[in-house]
């Protein structure tokens, strides 16, 4: 009887262990199924509208006041072939082109329409920041995306289309200002818009309300894939980051991914961005009005006067101004977040 007594307290201990490594095996299971859920979620901290429209436009405003140098840099390299001949420009250079700016104009001239940039920049990325994650949730209700987290094929779609239509409406929401700020950043010499309500009045007398959108089109056919390539990339970056090392700096991280993610959405859609600029300065301050024939007119234009080199002028401050300016973005984007999401 004693036998028997302790043999079943043995095997009902048995059970209970076997019970009990069950249940941690679920356990574990079920916290390994649940870890990228959780990380997800660690990384995109909730936030109210206004709490992420904040973040979005400050990030944008600080990131474009820091490289406002190397962009007015870009625009005067990329407006060169609307009043210089060919051969002077082949002969200049970014050091040369910055000495000038200095001597002529003074070291603040450096940042010549900055205000209006801040003015463009915060709308401009609130909107952008805020309608991707609204647009992306959205997706990822559509059938066929919403296995994103299963397939990387329908992950890289939301993105890129969330990307996408983010950029187009942002750009469509803010583009007078985005005008007005190529034409005061393009000025030199002869000052011919003395400010932002100036620069407004000025275009609408001279050139009609539609002037204000000069080189829409061609703004939004390079927004949309600068934004969704930029968007995308800088994502997949991260999450790949963090989850080979994770012991490492969220700042450092989102520095380096935007750096690299803006470096691949500039690439992709540079030609795009100088016929947006040659496009906007038309008719600015009695320039001759030669890009009259539309976006694909304006390319063909540039390749025959120019050769298809012109179409990638001012691509190296483009380079020196988006590797901090979009590391910075997404950088302050991510710590503001942080600041101002729930504890």
């Amino acid at each position: 009887m004693v036998v028997d007594s302790g043999a079943q307290r043995a095997l009902s201990a048995a059970q209970a262990a076997s019970a009990s490594a069950s249940v941690d095996g679920g356990a574990r299971r079920f916290s390994a199924a649940q870890q990228p859920e959780q990380q997800h979620q660690l990384q995109h901290h909730p936030l109210g509208t206004v709490s992420q429209l904040l973040a979005g436009g400050v990030a944008g405003a600080v990131s474009k006041t820091c490289t406002a140098p190397l962009a007015r840099l870009t625009i005067l390299f990329q407006v060169q072939g609307m009043h210089t001949d060919v051969a002077t420009m082949r002969h200049n250079s970014i050091w040369r082109e910055a000495s000038r700016i200095v001597y002529e104009e003074g070291f603040m001239a450096f940042w010549k329409g900055n205000l209006v940039t801040i003015a463009h920049r915060l709308p401009y990325s609130s909107i952008s920041f805020y309608t991707y994650e609204r647009y992306k949730d959205l997706l990822q209700t559509v059938p066929g995306l919403d296995r994103h987290r299963e397939f990387v094929a329908a992950d890289v779609g939301v993105r890129l289309i969330a990307g996408g239509l983010a950029g187009i409406t942002a750009a469509s929401l803010t583009y007078p200002l985005d005008l007005v700020r190529t034409r005061l950043a393009a000025q030199t010499n002869t000052i011919y818009y003395r400010g932002i309500s100036h620069a407004l009045r000025s275009i609408c007398r001279d050139e009609g309300i539609m002037g204000l959108y000069k080189g829409l089109g061609a703004t939004l056919l390079g927004v949309g894939p600068s934004i969704a390539i930029s968007f995308s990339v800088y994502e997949m970056l991260r999450t790949h980051w963090q989850t080979n090392r994770p012991q490492d700096s969220n700042t450092l991280v989102s520095l380096a991914c935007g750096s690299l993610s803006g470096v691949a959405s500039s690439t992709a859609t540079f030609p795009l961005d100088l016929v947006r600029r040659r496009m906007q300065l038309e008719g600015a301050g009695g320039r001759a009005r030669v890009y009259n024939m539309g976006l694909f007119g304006t390319f063909g234009h540039i390749v025959r006067s120019e050769g298809p080199r012109g179409l990638y002028r001012g691509i190296l401050p483009e380079y020196f101004k988006v590797v901090p300016s979009v590391g910075i973005v997404f950088m302050t984007y991510e710590t503001l977040k942080k600041c101002l999401s729930p504890a």
